[in-house]
């Protein structure tokens, strides 16, 4: 196994074009990293830094912004207006028939249309969070009260940034390698990695050392977990047909079709966690518009929310709802059963049609089932040991490192998908 590694190595090393897709992604990130410490004008870093420690909402928005909200930076909103604008589009494929047509029966021009629909929508998003945000942050003291010249300046700057930031994560996906906006998120997740080793380190407690050992030894089974369920697969067994043309035979080979027990991916954590911030933000502002009735109703969500069994219940059912719902908007079983009996294949046992669709989608429900309640527990399992422990800090690391090793596990196979075609 480590020689396989070390001769694939040697080959992304020494192959120019994937070379260069790599070193585009490398310096990407790096632009990205710089957008991320560059503030936007009139902030008073000690209302900041009060504000950040005492809000474990801008905590988990931080790891949308890749880190950026923490400095008040150009790129402070990330990629959260793009993850709205997609979670719009994907729950128009259900609502609408030309939508879902065009995601999934159209093609690669089809979903480039679709792709572009979602840039297009996340322009208004980015400007109306933005506005809101900043308004916001104006009230809590964090930005200094400035004329409305500037306001407006500073909400365009801010939605540019989350544009800019999505052009870049596009650029990464079609020129680099793996999903540009997962790796925008994880370089985020990355970048903060040293502050909370530091932090960890001046705050170190040698009574503390088996709560230490023990958050070790579960971030491993977690990381563990995460890897066996993104790999795992039920194979359905296929056999194609044999053909006869002229004197020679076609078909009549068995392969098999592989269906993950995780077909959604890090998607369903990353869209749960867009909806529960998104409403905090909304009710955060109307709190402090001044009637009575909204502010009142605002700070009754705004208190459930703050709830962590009423937050927890609504993270994993959003996860869990979330991991069926990306599962069945890209992977369909009627159309893999067309494709398989225009192709002569079929299932051994299984009338082609309807029945092989029945059949795909019969045991797609039943591995999914696993793979959202593994996702759901795992997402709310941070929470749980902030209850016991009260360190709050934890659900932030949690929801991290599960984000963290699923792009990780997803660029490793886009990378050996690309050594092995380069191989043969």
């Amino acid at each position: 196994m480590i020689g396989t590694f070390i001769q694939k190595l040697k080959l992304v090393i020494r192959d120019e074009g994937l070379r260069k897709r790599i070193l585009f992604v490398i310096g990407a990130l790096a632009l990205f990293r710089i957008f991320a410490v560059i503030p936007i004008p009139g902030i008073d870093t000690i209302q900041l830094a009060n504000f950040f420690s005492n809000n474990q909402f801008l905590g988990l928005l931080n790891i949308f912004s890749g880190g950026g909200l923490a400095n008040l930076s150009i790129v402070m909103l990330g990629v959260g207006p793009y993850i709205t604008a997609s979670i719009i589009m994907q729950l128009l494929t259900i609502m609408s028939p030309k939508m879902k047509a065009l995601y999934q029966e159209e093609g690669e021009a089809g979903r480039k249309k679709f792709s572009q629909y979602s840039r297009l929508l996340t322009v208004p998003l980015a400007f109306i969070q933005a506005f809101g945000f900043f308004v916001l942050l104006q009230r809590q003291g964090i930005v200094v009260d400035v004329g409305l010249f500037q306001t407006l300046t500073n909400v365009i700057v801010i939605a540019a940034g989350s544009v800019l930031l999505m052009w870049v994560g596009e650029l990464i996906s079609e020129f680099g390698i793996g999903n540009g906006v997962s790796l925008i998120i994880f370089a985020g997740i990355v970048a903060g990695l040293p502050t909370a080793v530091s932090q960890l380190l001046f705050t170190f407690d040698i009574s503390q050392v088996p709560l230490y050992l023990g958050f070790i030894a579960i971030g491993f089974v977690i990381t563990a977990g995460v890897v066996i369920i993104t790999e795992a697969e039920r194979p359905i067994p296929i056999t194609y047909a044999k053909r006869v043309r002229g004197a020679k035979v076609y078909g009549g080979i068995s392969t098999y079709l592989p269906l993950r027990v995780n077909q959604a991916g890090v998607i369903p954590i990353i869209f749960a966690l867009a909806i529960l911030l998104f409403p905090q933000m909304v009710f955060s502002f109307l709190a402090g518009l001044g009637g009575p009735i909204v502010s009142a109703i605002s700070s009754a969500v705004l208190g459930a929310l703050s709830n962590q069994l009423v937050y927890g219940t609504l993270y994993f059912l959003l996860v869990f709802l979330f991991t069926y719902f990306y599962t069945a908007v890209t992977f369909d079983p009627d159309t893999i059963s067309k494709n398989l009996q225009r192709s002569g294949a079929f299932i051994p046992g299984v009338r082609p049609g309807n029945t092989t669709s029945e059949y795909i989608g019969k045991i797609l429900t039943r591995i999914t089932l696993v793979g959202a309640m593994f996702l759901g527990f795992i997402a709310v399992l941070p929470l749980g040991m902030q209850a016991i422990t009260g360190i709050t800090t934890i659900a932030i690391g949690g929801t991290a490192l599960l984000i963290a090793v699923s792009v990780v596990l997803d660029l490793v196979k886009k990378i050996d998908a690309q050594v092995s075609i380069r191989e043969y």
